[in-house]
């Protein structure tokens, strides 16, 4: 019986007996989007707009204030927009009354975590030591055409359209395995990219809940378990694999074969990582 097999039949006697309520393995918090230079937050869809960037630190600023504070903006980061708007008072032709109409206008804004040079508020969040588990790091660096990996994020993320996986700091996890667990997920994810393995699930365009969409993340999940089993944590994580893919199954209507289907596509997105021959898989 291959850890494979283990996995699998683990994650299924863990759905027979229930759901695990399951929670992000990291903490912090941003806090409101805000201008560095004047300390004002953002409002409306600004805030919607910078908090989906998924910055750890919360503080923004144009090219000009970085440049201003004697920073710089690093070549090929990219800004986001922010909207600006107040009424102006525009007098009529006959220059006896006036109407008020808005203006409206937009800059681009950075965060500090693109820039060099540049002196911000610390992030108050509590941080652990985090100590490296041998096997998952040397599997980490091992894996055949990787994705760029960049640290510093609220959340964990594969963008396919970049191919880079984003994470917060290894030391904001709860433990070290938690951390690996999340890489593994999401390496597990960037296989799919058209320069690996090319599933469905990544390279087309899916809508969020959609059965495509459900079942990559079963496969994600399904990868991250047989990856922590073969780095030697998976009894740290098992608990949490098995309740993030029972409530992935709750939406589609608690269909449990289809964890056995996702576990060979699990199987061959943890054989690549691993660099073995996935061919035979099915």
């Amino acid at each position: 019986m291959t850890v494979y097999d283990v996995v699998t039949d683990r994650i299924l006697a863990q759905l027979e007996a229930g759901t695990i309520p399951w929670q992000k393995p990291w903490g912090g918090k941003a806090g409101m989007p805000q201008n560095l230079k004047s300390g004002k937050a953002y409002r409306g869809i600004n805030v919607f707009l910078l908090h989906s960037l998924g910055y750890e630190s919360p503080h923004f600023l144009t090219f000009k204030q970085a440049r201003d504070r004697g920073g710089s903006v690093r070549k090929g980061e990219k800004g986001c927009p922010v909207v600006f708007w107040k009424w102006l008072d525009v007098e009529q032709a006959d220059e006896t009354t006036s109407r008020r109409v808005p203006m409206l206008r937009y800059y681009t804004v950075f965060n500090v975590a693109q820039c060099d040079g540049i002196d911000a508020p610390a992030i108050d969040v509590p941080e652990r030591k985090h100590e490296p588990v041998q096997a998952a790091q040397a599997t980490v660096e091992a894996m055949p055409n990787p994705p760029g990996i960049v640290h510093g994020y609220t959340s964990a993320a594969y963008s396919p359209r970049t191919d880079i996986v984003r994470m917060p700091k290894p030391e904001r996890f709860d433990s070290n395995e938690a951390y690996y667990s999340t890489l593994f997920h999401e390496l597990a994810h960037s296989t799919g990219h058209t320069d690996r393995l090319g599933r469905k699930g990544i390279m087309d365009t899916v809508m969020f809940g959609s059965t495509t969409y459900s079942r990559e993340e079963l496969v994600a999940e399904m990868g991250s378990a047989f990856l922590c089993g073969e780095a030697g944590i998976l009894e740290p994580c098992i608990d949490r694999s098995s309740a993030y893919i029972a409530g992935w199954l709750k939406a589609l209507k608690n269909d449990r074969k289809l964890v056995v289907t996702a576990a060979a596509q699990a199987q061959k997105a943890a054989d690549f990582i691993l660099n073995r021959d996935f061919q035979g898989a099915q």
